[in-house]
């Protein structure tokens, strides 16, 4: 494995005003339906901390576990939501499952992820809560799964020695082929697990396609067939899915984003400083790359635009052998 620094290549840049301002980093990799890795830029093999892209492989050791959800609440359990009303509500209907309300939540308080709804909540006398937070349903996941199994659910279920945690440490290796690198703490309070930037593509794959077993299947419909469930209307991550029938895909903090089609195509990528402006034109790129149509996807997806005095003037662009590979998609 080459140097961190080193595992990054220039995939994009931005405009503003047709003069270039700013190169983005990034490490890509695409999956072909064999499995193989069709193309690399950057270290496949680098460690990464997925964090929000890693919430259905979490949920895949809850499913295994014996979560048994419908599917939009299962959707919810791997979203980093909105808080919309339909994403609060999917919180309580898990915890109310398992006889919990949202106070045995032990993620961290927030506000809405959405700019509308949390200037709406500011503007009611609202105050950040865990319920709000974009991680909310997972925790109502984790925490029923804690209740089913008879495992403490009180603070402790975010405990690395927990067994809740530890079904899903356990459960990683077997779904991205490689040993979990490291443990951190994740925004929302969860462990946060270290995994190859492969590996985080070859777990989507493995969902996809039924390798991961019924549980991934059933990750990996609810996610396709909820897409408003994982992220929000305006979403990239929602529009994507809508857009690619049968596509999985779930963003992450910090410019992570990975996907993964029932053929067994599947992108992950990382951009080197966390920035999420190039992160949704990587993917289009990315797709493209592999030949997965995505002119059904609502205009405008993909775009970063770089705006002055609030009208676009710039746009993140691909380059180099990424941007080769995408037009000839």
């Amino acid at each position: 494995m080459v140097e961190p620094i080193e595992a990054y290549e220039p995939l994009a840049v931005t405009y503003r005003s047709d003069i270039l301002e700013s190169v983005h980093h990034a490490a890509v990799v695409g999956l072909d339906r064999d499995g193989s890795v069709a193309f690399a830029f950057g270290d496949p093999l680098l460690p990464i901390y997925p964090r929000s892209s890693t919430k259905p492989l979490q949920a895949h050791a809850m499913v295994s576990a014996g979560l048994d959800l419908p599917d939009e609440l299962l959707a919810l359990v791997c979203a980093s939501h909105d808080g919309r009303p339909m994403h609060l509500d999917g919180a309580r209907r898990i915890l109310a499952s398992v006889g919990l309300n949202e106070s045995a939540l032990g993620n961290t308080a927030d506000l809405p992820l959405d700019e509308s709804e949390s200037m709406r909540f500011v503007r009611q006398g609202g105050e950040p809560s865990a319920l709000l937070m974009n991680c909310s349903g997972k925790h109502a996941g984790m925490l029923a799964t804690c209740v089913i199994n008879g495992w403490g659910h009180g603070p402790e279920y975010l405990r690395v020695e927990h067994p809740l945690q530890l079904a899903i440490t356990n459960g990683i290796p077997a779904l991205t082929s490689a040993p979990v690198a490291g443990i951190g703490v994740d925004g929302c309070g969860a462990p946060a697990h270290v995994i190859p930037l492969v590996g985080l593509a070859r777990a989507f794959r493995a969902m996809a396609i039924g390798d991961a077993g019924d549980a991934g299947l059933r990750i990996h419909r609810a996610m396709s067939s909820h897409p408003e469930m994982v992220g929000g209307p305006d979403r990239d991550v929602t529009l994507l899915m809508r857009g690619i029938p049968g596509l999985m895909a779930k963003d992450g903090a910090e410019g992570v984003y990975a996907a993964a089609l029932p053929d067994g195509r599947a992108v992950a990528l990382k951009v080197a400083d966390g920035a999420n402006r190039p992160r949704p034109p990587l993917m289009r790129a990315a797709l493209l790359a592999l030949g997965v149509e995505v002119s059904a996807v609502r205009e405008g997806t993909f775009d970063s635009l770089v705006l002055g005095h609030g009208k676009p003037v710039g746009d993140v662009r691909i380059v180099g052998e990424l941007a080769r590979l995408a037009g000839r998609g």
